[in-house]
């Protein structure tokens, strides 16, 4: 927890961006009646009846000091679906950092073992040449910051029924586009005084 905390406390470096990854699941619905549109006083109304279509994975990466993030729609979440979205950051999004510094959770894709199974040796090599990964502690994905930017796409993008992989992702596209026109960036103002002082009770020696 210390170590991220001084992480998010750093000064902004484009050449060491701190990049904060995680991804979620998205169930494909499709309403089988048609939607009662909104009117003056009256909210839109769904039947309770929808057909499932399957699901995506999203993988969203931001980087909060520069109010930019990066969002891509899969079919899976495999271990070679996280290799090939890092890869995206490291060689396109990020081509001028000197090291891309990488918030996520345990999950067990998210290690390096991953760009060995996607890549060549030399190609993971590379790739992993220009990460440095920090990983939030057990219990605590709340200090990833990409879940803050993961509810913000749920409350205004996602909140309803989506039945079509296209839609969901030019839903998306779009969503994203708005938010990095605008650099909507992420102020995190949790320190390791404020954790001290709420957390102490719970720390193990």
């Amino acid at each position: 927890m210390y170590g991220l905390l001084d992480l998010y406390a750093k000064a902004y470096d484009e050449q060491f961006p701190v990049v904060c990854m995680d991804e979620k699941s998205k169930q494909l619905l499709t309403d089988l009646r048609g939607i009662i549109a909104m009117k003056p006083g009256s909210p839109a109304k769904y039947d309770y009846e929808y057909k499932r279509n399957g699901t995506r994975n999203i993988f969203v990466a931001v980087e909060p000091l520069a109010g930019k993030r990066t969002i891509k729609v899969t079919l899976t979440r495999k271990k070679i679906d996280f290799a090939q979205f890092i890869k995206g950051l490291v060689d396109n999004d990020y081509q001028k950092a000197k090291k891309v510094r990488l918030v996520l959770d345990n999950l067990n894709t998210h290690f390096p073992s991953s760009f060995y199974e996607a890549f060549s040796k030399e190609e993971a090599d590379r790739i992993l040449g220009r990460i440095e990964f920090y990983y939030t502690p057990k219990h605590g994905s709340w200090l990833n910051m990409a879940e803050i930017e993961i509810n913000m796409m749920d409350r205004e993008c996602l909140a309803r029924r989506i039945g079509e992989a296209e839609k969901l992702e030019n839903e998306i596209n779009c969503w994203s586009k708005e938010r990095n026109e605008a650099k909507k960036k992420i102020q995190w103002s949790f320190t390791r005084q404020d954790a001290d002082h709420k957390l102490s009770k719970h720390y193990v020696a």
